[in-house]
């Protein structure tokens, strides 16, 4: 038995680091989320709220007229382009969720500190910016061509956001491979 998870420890320690710190980082949104619930400032919370004025602004610097209003019984920021509903922003489109799973699987390929953390950091901003254009091209789009709404929201946007993840991890696997090779050679 022991031979075994000496056998397979990189793959035991991975799924132990990837499951621990999603558990931990969920566990820490979620509380925040629970927080937000009685703070009336930021509506929903703070972090939906700004991806909807970022958002909101890119489409106004593309030339669109915007308006945020927050939902009346919902959780979420509604979005209208010359005063017609296009969408609504919930806490699932800010992008937290994504950020948190792309953080996990990095830290469970953890190189050095220094490295790791910028590489979190890069790599969540630039997730971040993603998801900020992905929700401003999305808006237009349905705006634009309305009958391709299911299409664009249910497969084609999460793509973006989700093949944008899937880069970054693919980038991260190589980068700390070479590293560790860099670091055996030493």
């Amino acid at each position: 038995m022991f031979q075994l998870f000496k056998k397979y420890s990189v793959v035991i320690r991975f799924v132990a680091v990837f499951l621990g710190s999603y558990f931990l980082l969920s566990v820490l949104y979620n509380a925040y989320l629970i927080f937000s619930e009685t703070r009336t400032k930021f509506y929903p919370d703070f972090f939906t709220n700004i991806v909807s004025r970022q958002s909101a602004a890119i489409m106004e610097f593309l030339g669109y007229s915007i308006k945020l209003q927050a939902h009346q019984t919902q959780n979420a920021v509604q979005v209208f382009i010359e005063d017609t509903l296009l969408v609504r922003v919930v806490e699932g489109c800010n992008s937290i969720s994504v950020i948190i799973l792309f953080t996990s699987f990095i830290l469970s390929f953890f190189a050095k500190k220094r490295t790791t953390f910028f590489y979190i950091l890069a790599g969540s901003v630039f997730i971040y910016a993603m998801n900020l254009i992905r929700i401003a091209l999305l808006t237009i789009a349905i705006y634009k061509y309305p009958e391709y709404t299911s299409l664009m929201h249910d497969i084609v946007f999460p793509l973006i956001i989700y093949g944008t993840v899937i880069i970054l991890w693919v980038f991260w696997v190589r980068v700390y491979a070479n590293l560790e090779k860099n670091e055996s050679q030493v």
